[in-house]
């Protein structure tokens, strides 16, 4: 398949979270590499395992298991905002026909109290089709992609720190 070939893409693996977790952090879909994965935040360049070893300071192991224990350990939970949707690539910008995920099971069969939003697609599309139904307000982080350039990695982690301090 050509890169540049817009594909239909169902989101390919489950939330991550228990009865335990309460700040829950939304991506807008997750990536080629994540995909290939088969677990949130795959690709190699994406800083999000970075921040949250950073803040937690504690190692994160690469494999799918490692990186679950640690967000059930820490209270974490992952999803994201589309279940499925045409795209290219891994391209946020290049979107389209868009089917939001219902969150209902995780807020019902967890304890979360915040709902964060990885980057200003997930923000975008959380404000338009989730909060209406959630009624949580999300707070909208910087994209932890490579692609947000704008941010250093020091500085994601003393803005995502702000949020995930309550569970410190």
């Amino acid at each position: 398949m050509n890169k540049k070939e817009k594909v239909h893409v169902i989101h390919p693996f489950e939330p991550c979270y228990d009865e335990n977790s309460r700040i829950l952090i939304l991506g807008s879909f997750p990536s080629v590499k994540s995909r290939e994965m088969g677990f949130y935040y795959g690709h190699p360049q994406n800083r999000f395992w970075k921040v949250l070893s950073r803040i937690f300071d504690c190692e994160i192991g690469t494999d799918i298991q490692s990186r679950k224990d640690f967000l059930l350990t820490h209270h974490l939970a992952c999803f994201d905002v589309i279940f499925e949707c045409d795209i290219t690539g891994s391209s946020d910008a290049s979107i389209e026909n868009a089917v939001c995920t219902n969150i209902n099971k995780i807020l019902s069969e967890s304890k979360i109290n915040k709902i964060i939003t990885n980057g200003k697609t997930a923000h975008r599309l959380y404000q338009q089709y989730m909060l209406p139904i959630t009624k949580i307000v999300d707070y909208c982080m910087p994209s932890t992609s490579s692609a947000n350039a704008a941010w250093s990695c020091s500085e994601l982690v003393e803005c995502y720190k702000k949020e995930l301090i309550e569970i410190i």
